[in-house]
């Protein structure tokens, strides 16, 4: 696998021994003066090449057991400024990996270790962040490590209330997982943790937002992915700026529970209108409350895709008010509200005029683009060129004529 990494390489200047007892006085400050010597004597005893030892440079083993016994000492961040910190435990890192391939089961236990120390010790939460942030970026882009690391950050930053610190994108987990060397429930286990973290954190949207990405990486017909894909169903349609449900029927884990009550109101959210919202809802008593799903929200929501539909077929046009509350089921003193709703909804976009009492419909967004919306675009296509070519046949026209006046 190549070796990839983020960032260059952190090993500070000097020898092995040099760069050892630097790590080692710096981790001699926990210490009483009194129990200084005694702790550095035997790593200094051990870095020595007596006669007839091999050159420390060309004994591996050596070198390798001196790093076990420095990492048993390594009980926290130690006593030094967040530079010093930051130093300290990227040569610790740098030695690890100098001395074990990234994938090799050492590699993971002293790693587990480290992380384990770094964020469980009190406070210092800025120069944990850059700490382990280095030790994700010096890790080759392949490794499994990475999910090791990262999951460490995001529980330290769970715990603190910080995950706005993180900077997460959806983007940037996409390209990790694709590039993570781990198997599919270590990614889905992953995504569940991030859809958990956004959820704690009272950021339903982007929980929301991680799930669908998550149900991907579940086998369809699997318990969990069932669980997940009602969750899913439900927090769309519960949350009030969730329009487009056209992303959840693309998952084969939603489509496997064709036959639960959820997906059938899903789809009246795809398709249909209020009408068909009534007949489910008086077909389905206690389903919403079960789900906490507020009817109230839903009927708010049916009503604007109603109304979206409705614009996307009539973009270019006025749209009379009296065609608006009959299809909402409002007052006609009403529709005002509604349109100003579904504007700024980001659903429809026109003027209304009180005057001729319409809607102009200049740009609509459509529930789902099927044959039938495309069908639609063809028209509106055709009939925009048509009138480009007409324009462009009057200017043609005016030119010639210019031409005539001037000759």
């Amino acid at each position: 696998m190549a070796n990839v990494t983020d960032s260059v390489s952190i090993f500070a200047e000097g020898t092995f021994e040099e760069q050892i007892q630097e790590l080692l006085t710096y981790l001699a400050r926990n210490r009483p003066e009194e129990e200084r010597a005694a702790f550095i004597s035997p790593f200094q005893n051990a870095l020595r090449s007596e006669e007839g030892k091999k050159p420390l440079d060309q004994d591996e083993p050596r070198r390798k057991l001196i790093i076990s016994k420095l990492l048993e000492e390594v009980k926290g961040l130690g006593e030094g400024t967040d530079k010093e910190i930051e130093g300290f435990f990227n040569l610790l890192f740098a030695h690890v990996f100098s001395l074990y391939p990234a994938d090799s089961p050492e590699v993971r236990k002293y790693l587990s270790y480290l992380l384990k120390t770094i964020s469980s010790s009190p406070d210092r939460l800025a120069v944990k962040y850059r700490v382990i942030s280095n030790l994700f970026n010096a890790t080759p882009r392949n490794s499994p490590l990475r999910l090791l690391i990262y999951q460490t950050i995001l529980d330290l930053a769970t715990s603190r209330d910080e995950l706005d610190v993180l900077e997460l994108s959806k983007s940037n987990v996409e390209k990790w997982l694709s590039e993570w060397d781990i198997t599919e429930e270590e990614k889905a286990s992953f995504l569940k943790s991030i859809v958990d973290a956004y959820s704690k954190a009272d950021e339903p949207t982007t929980a929301y937002e991680y799930s669908l990405l998550y149900i991907k990486y579940l086998p369809p017909s699997s318990d969990a992915a069932k669980t997940a894909s009602l969750d899913a169903i439900a927090s769309a349609l519960r949350l009030p700026t969730v329009f487009d449900f056209d992303p959840l029927f693309k998952l084969d884990a939603v489509v496997s529970i064709k036959d639960h009550e959820l997906f059938s109101l899903l789809q009246v959210f795809l398709n249909n209108g209020l009408a068909e919202f009534n007949t489910w809802q008086s077909q389905h008593s206690g389903v919403l409350e079960k789900y906490n799903i507020p009817a109230a929200e839903l009927e708010r929501k049916i009503r604007l895709l109603t109304l979206a539909s409705l614009a996307f077929k009539h973009v270019g046009k006025n749209l009379p008010y009296s065609s608006i509350a009959e299809a909402l089921e409002v007052n006609p003193s009403d529709v005002e509200k509604w349109v100003i709703d579904v504007i700024r909804a980001g659903l429809v976009w026109g003027k209304l005029s009180q005057t001729t009492q319409s809607l102009h419909i200049t740009r609509a967004t459509s529930r789902t683009f099927e044959q039938e919306q495309w069908q639609a675009l063809e028209k509106r296509l055709v009939a925009w060129k048509t009138g480009l070519a007409g324009i462009l046949d009057v200017v043609a026209a005016a030119k010639r004529q210019a031409g005539q006046v001037a000759a």
